[in-house]
């Protein structure tokens, strides 16, 4: 389907054409158009004109007006101020931009990005034979959303989880699973991922008080550590016991959070392994990287400490051993050379930040990243409890995510059986219905806020009724099916002779924005935005239901109609939006 022209593009082009009428020699000049609680749209590029042709600008806007088309589109322009123009757009206009967006089922008028390329995203990144806590959540629900709003834009996205499956601590646990080879055998078949991390966390408890007892396991649990980098084959073999059992604990953790995780897409740090050795050699040949101390630095100038010499990135330890930065760096050569990476994008920790930095830096320096390759790093900031410090349980423990989890969808299910009976749920609708919205709590509570923030997690507020909350979106959606099963014979229609009322106006005027704002939202990375936005167009809803009666009586057909072709784009709209955001609406609640 052609993409369909918004509002704003099409007042732009209006402008434009006026603009060079009445001064030839502005060349393509941006009318610098923007909404505006004074009218529909308001253009501000006049005042900047006016001083290069020093002119006066309110002159120069009323030339500027003289020459402009009004008609459907632009139904009234006016002059204000010092030089703005206050423009109206036509009702017809309105709803013939978004009868287009409605006829395009799929993507409601969404276009696909100008130039797409190919990005490769890491996120999702938990630890091998650890449990998951409270700061695995932003990354994963951050990175999750942001994979669908770059496919939806066109993008290639190739995902990574980064997991940690590699060190020294893996000794310990595959010398205890040596000397006792039934510990993660599973007799009964299948296991739950609570049950496998149950299984990894006695095994490592077991592990653990031998290691700190027994001097002699600890020297054998060390010769192991050895093996394990060698490759050897029976060490690897029960290496990968401990990556499978983790594998069904993660996948347990990740499907209630209603994500998707392929297995291809998990490439943790031993993925690198076969390339580090050349990583190093490439860097120190190439005098990227210098030996100090023994040990493969990189140094810059910029970077220094408190003491004030330079502090650098180890590429290698002085005893052989690898550091994170010679596995990221090898990761960025596997996803630019073999991916084809244009992007390389990281959902990680605003804390990682510096690690980062030097370690693009050092990627460009050795030539492995080129203007034709983007890097950026998706910080995130802490998730904070109510009294604004880092979120523990009452014992001062890091929470654990599925702990977390559970009680947002126990809190949700509460909510959600209150209105059960008077929706006429089932008990299996409330169920089903209650880890929707839980699950979406604590996804829009992170993605509501800007990435790089912290943000409190409060969930008596996140599973609120009122306010900018996953529910209020997902009721606003249920209401609007309530409504369409209602309205019997009557069908939702376009009627672009009709004149609308304000608050139809607002709403049709802000359901036009979606296309732009989807786009600028994937562009830069900042899901927030979208969350605003869906807010936002709810508030609108709210004020709609509140001004205008959608299956009343006194209304005529053509009213009915196109009233419920409004809400019907809106519930399309908030369904899209939310997909997006990785967030399910129920058709009842």
């Amino acid at each position: 389907m052609a993409p369909v022209t918004s509002l704003s593009d099409s007042v732009q082009q209006h402008l434009a054409t006026a603009l060079s009428a009445a001064l030839p020699d502005a060349g393509s000049a941006d009318p610098l158009l923007r909404r505006s609680d004074r009218a529909d749209f308001q253009a501000n590029g006049i005042l900047a004109l006016a001083k290069k042709a020093k002119a006066n600008p309110r002159e120069l806007a009323t030339q500027v007006v003289s020459q402009v088309v009004t008609g459907d589109v632009i139904k009234d322009i006016e002059v204000s101020g010092p030089g703005f123009l206050n423009i109206t757009i036509g009702d017809k206009a309105i709803i013939e931009t978004l009868a287009a967006r409605y006829a395009d089922t799929d993507r409601l008028g969404v276009p696909y990005a100008e130039r797409p390329g190919t990005t490769v995203i890491d996120y999702a990144q938990p630890n091998v034979a650890k449990e998951m806590h409270v700061g695995h959540l932003r990354s994963a629900v951050i990175g999750d959303a942001v994979v669908h709003l770059l496919e939806f834009t066109g993008e290639t996205v190739v995902r990574r989880h980064h997991i940690g499956d590699w060190g020294t601590q893996f000794g310990m646990l595959i010398q205890y699973l040596d000397e006792h080879p039934h510990e993660l055998d599973h007799k009964a078949g299948d296991v739950s991922g609570e049950e496998a991390m149950s299984n990894l966390n006695r095994l490592y408890k077991a592990a653990r008080a031998i290691f700190d007892s027994d001097d002699e396991f600890k020297t054998r649990a060390r010769r192991r550590v050895v093996d394990l980098q060698a490759g050897e084959p029976r060490t690897l073999a029960m290496w990968q016991k401990f990556v499978d059992e983790s594998k069904i604990y993660f996948y347990s953790v990740f499907e209630k959070l209603d994500m998707e995780i392929r297995d291809p897409d998990i490439v943790g740090e031993s993925g690198y392994n076969d390339m580090l050795a050349e990583t190093c050699r490439l860097l120190e040949e190439s005098g990227v990287a210098v030996r100090s101390e023994g040990a493969l630095c990189v140094f810059f100038e910029d970077i220094k400490g408190p003491d004030g010499k330079p502090v650098p990135l180890i590429v290698q330890k002085s005893d052989g051993g690898y550091g994170y930065a010679a596995t990221d760096l090898s990761a960025i050569r596997d996803r630019v050379f073999n991916h084809k990476a244009s992007t390389l994008l990281y959902v990680v920790d605003v804390r990682q930040s510096l690690h980062f930095r030097m370690v693009f830096e050092t990627a460009r320096r050795a030539g492995w990243l080129n203007d034709g390759v983007t890097t950026h790093q998706l910080a995130f900031g802490t998730v904070l409890g109510k009294d604004g410090k880092p979120f523990k349980t009452r014992e001062g423990e890091t929470v654990r995510l599925e702990d977390l989890l559970d009680e947002a969808v126990e809190r949700a299910t509460a909510v959600v059986r209150e209105k059960a009976e008077k929706v006429g749920l089932s008990e299996q609708e409330i169920v089903e219905n209650g880890r929707y919205v839980g699950i979406g709590a604590v996804k829009y509570a992170d993605l509501s806020t800007s990435a790089v923030r912290d943000y409190k997690f409060d969930l008596d507020q996140m599973v609120s009724l009122s306010g900018d909350t996953s529910v209020y979106l997902q009721y606003a959606y249920a209401r609007i099916q309530s409504i369409l099963r209602k309205a019997g014979e009557a069908r939702p229609a376009a009627h672009p002779e009709l004149e609308l009322a304000p608050a139809e106006r607002a709403l049709g005027l802000h359901l036009d924005r979606f296309a732009e704002t989807v786009l600028e939202v994937a562009s830069a990375y900042e899901p927030h935005k979208l969350a605003a936005y869906l807010y936002e167009l709810a508030t609108h809803l709210t004020k709609f239901y509140d001004q205008c009666q959608v299956l009343s009586a006194e209304n005529a057909p053509e009213v009915v109609e196109n009233r419920l072709f409004l809400v019907d784009l809106t519930a399309r709209t908030l369904h899209r939006g939310m997909a997006l955001l990785g967030i399910r609406t129920p058709e009842r609640l």
